[in-house]
């Protein structure tokens, strides 16, 4: 999932249809600097990566966010960088408590 929401035109697509609720390529395409199909080909990385689901309605697909996808994804980041706090806390501490760690360490 972090892979397919690296590319910049791909995070645009999520906030859009955050914004939106729902939409087809087409629509999705008029807010960005890209083709349709160009839109068609990153919404379906987006879908792969469990980002998105889509659904036909008549002649048009629509898509939408799978928010849950998004909040596990972002609980897990919270949670790796509370583990790095934790380990640079730890790092500070012990440089803090080393003697003559207030000297310049160049020499």
């Amino acid at each position: 999932m972090l892979a397919a929401l690296a590319d910049p035109t791909r995070r645009r697509l999520v906030e859009l249809l955050a914004e939106c609720g729902g939409a087809t390529a087409t629509m999705l395409a008029r807010d960005l600097p890209v083709s349709r199909q160009a839109v068609v080909q990153h919404l379906a990385v987006l879908r792969e990566a469990g980002v998105v689901d889509s659904r036909r309605h008549g002649r048009d697909v629509r898509f939408e966010l799978r928010p849950h996808e998004l909040t596990a994804a972002a609980r897990w980041m919270e949670a790796v960088a509370a583990q790095w706090d934790q380990r640079l806390a730890a790092l500070k501490e012990i440089a803090e408590e080393t003697p003559g760690s207030d000297r310049d360490p160049r020499w």
